[in-house]
């Protein structure tokens, strides 16, 4: 896979992440307040969708610095 297919590939990742724990969040808020574990796991959910989207902001951003240097 070239370098440029593979920053296709981390930014519709990125994209899918994105709208995942968007939604995620906007379910957390129909949730109501008798449904703590519920809302637990979601926020956890959330929160390890947000650690990989950090990671893949990191590839393409390393991706793009390789790209501009060739």
């Amino acid at each position: 896979m070239s370098k440029r297919e593979e920053l296709r590939q981390v930014e519709a990742d990125l994209e899918r992440l994105r709208a995942e724990v968007a939604s995620i969040r906007d379910q957390l808020t129909d949730l109501g307040p008798a449904d703590a574990v519920e809302r637990s796991q979601m926020i956890n959910m959330a929160d390890e969708q947000q650690a990989l989207i950090v990671g893949l902001e990191a590839r393409r951003d390393t991706l793009l610095r390789s790209l501009d240097d060739a």
